[in-house]
C-alpha cells in the first residue's frame, strides 16, 4: 500500500496555473518563479504535487518542486484524459481539470518523478531540434524537386533553395556530431557495445542511450518496447471485425521512426533479426507486420547488451533475460 500523502493537484497552461488542494481550495498562480515562490507557502513537507505532461509548460515548475524537496508525479496526459471521461465530467475549465487530476493522484499508484540532469536535457534538446531540420531537409529536397519539374526552373529560386538546403545539413550534421560527443563523455561502452548489433548505427544508438537514460529507466525489454510504440496492435472481435495488425503508435514517435528504419537493415544483416523476418512472412503475414517485429527484437537485443555489459554475439542466445540474437 503506498504512502498517503496530501496531493494536490496541478492544471498548467503557459501564462497560469491552478491548484487545487485534498480539502478542495482552490488557488491559482502565475507560471513564472515568483508564482512558483507563493505557491511553495501552501506546500508542506507530506505534499505530492500531481500535473499531467502538456507539451513544455509543466517543466520549469516540476523543476523548481524537485529542486525544492518536494515529491512530484508527472502523469501521461492520457491516461488523466481517460480517467475524466469516466468520471463523466461535462465541464471543461482548468479549475475543473485541478480537481480532477487532484482525484486522479488520489486513487492512482503514483510513480515518482525524478526529472533529467542538465546534459540529459541538453541531449533531448538536440534530439528535437535534429527533428525540425530533418522535416525541414525533406521540404527543401522535395521543393527542389518540384522546381525542376516545371521543367523551365528560375535559377535564382533554385540557388536559394541549395544554399537553405546545404545550411540545414551542415546545422545536422553539426548538432549529430555534439550529441555523439555528449553520449560518449558519459555511456562511452554503453554506446560502442550498441553499435555492434548489425542495423543499429549511431544515430539510433544515441537515441536510445539518451531517451532511456543509459537504460536505466526501464525494468525490462517489454517495457521498452511498450514506451517506443512499437508493440503490435490486433484488431479482432466477434466474427465481423478482422483488422489487420499494426504498431501501437502510442509511446516515442522519433526513436520508433528510426528503428523502423533500422529494421530494414537488421532483417538482412542480423542473424536473429533475419530469421524472425523469414519465419512470419513465411507463414503468410505482412512485411510491415515482421518488420514490428523485428524492431521489437532490436530494442530486446539493445537491452540485454545494455544490462550485460557484452558486445553483440549473434552465437550467444543468453546474455541477459530479455536478450536473444
Amino acid at each position: 500500500m503506498r504512502k498517503i500523502r496530501d496531493c494536490l493537484g496541478i492544471d498548467i497552461s503557459k501564462d497560469v496555473f491552478d491548484v487545487i488542494d485534498e480539502k478542495g481550495k482552490h488557488y491559482v498562480f502565475t507560471n513564472d518563479y515568483s508564482g512558483f515562490r507563493k505557491f511553495k507557502k501552501i506546500l508542506t513537507s507530506n505534499s505530492h504535487c500531481v500535473m499531467e505532461a502538456t507539451g513544455y509548460y509543466y517543466c520549469k515548475l516540476a523543476y523548481y518542486l524537485l529542486e525544492n524537496g518536494y515529491v512530484v508525479s508527472v502523469e501521461n496526459a492520457l491516461s488523466i484524459k481517460r480517467f475524466i471521461q469516466m468520471q463523466l465530467v461535462k465541464n471543461k475549465t482548468d479549475k475543473a481539470d485541478a480537481r480532477m487530476i487532484q482525484m486522479y493522484g488520489e486513487r492512482v499508484d503514483l510513480k515518482h518523478w525524478e526529472g533529467q540532469t542538465k546534459d540529459q536535457r541538453a541531449c533531448l534538446q538536440i534530439i528535437r531540434l535534429l527533428e525540425t531540420y530533418t522535416k525541414q531537409s525533406t521540404a527543401l529536397k522535395n521543393k527542389i524537386h518540384g522546381e525542376k519539374v516545371l521543367g523551365i526552373p528560375c535559377k535564382g529560386v533554385l540557388r536559394s533553395l541549395e544554399r537553405m538546403l546545404r545550411t540545414v545539413q551542415k546545422e545536422i550534421r553539426s548538432l549529430e556530431k555534439e550529441l555523439e560527443t555528449k553520449v560518449k563523455v558519459s555511456h562511452q561502452t554503453l554506446l560502442t557495445n550498441l553499435k555492434s548489433i548489425p542495423g543499429i548505427g549511431v544515430k539510433t544508438a544515441s537515441m536510445l542511450v539518451v531517451v532511456t537514460d543509459g537504460f536505466t529507466r526501464f525494468d525490462s525489454s517489454s517495457s521498452l518496447c511498450s514506451y517506443s510504440g512499437i508493440t503490435p496492435v490486433l484488431r479482432q472481435s466477434g466474427s465481423s471485425v478482422r483488422g489487420r495488425p499494426r504498431m501501437s503508435k502510442v509511446g516515442n514517435r522519433k526513436l520508433r521512426n528510426l528503428l523502423f528504419l533500422c529494421s530494414l537493415t537488421a532483417s538482412k544483416y542480423n542473424k536473429g533479426c533475419r530469421e524472425l523476418y523469414q519465419r512470419i512472412v513465411a507463414k503468410g503475414k505482412s512485411k510491415k507486420l515482421a518488420l514490428i517485429a523485428v524492431c521489437n527484437k532490436l530494442l530486446k537485443q539493445a537491452y540485454g547488451i545494455a544490462k550485460s555489459g557484452l558486445v553483440y554475439d549473434e552465437s550467444y542466445r543468453s546474455l541477459h533475460p530479455g536478450y536473444s540474437s
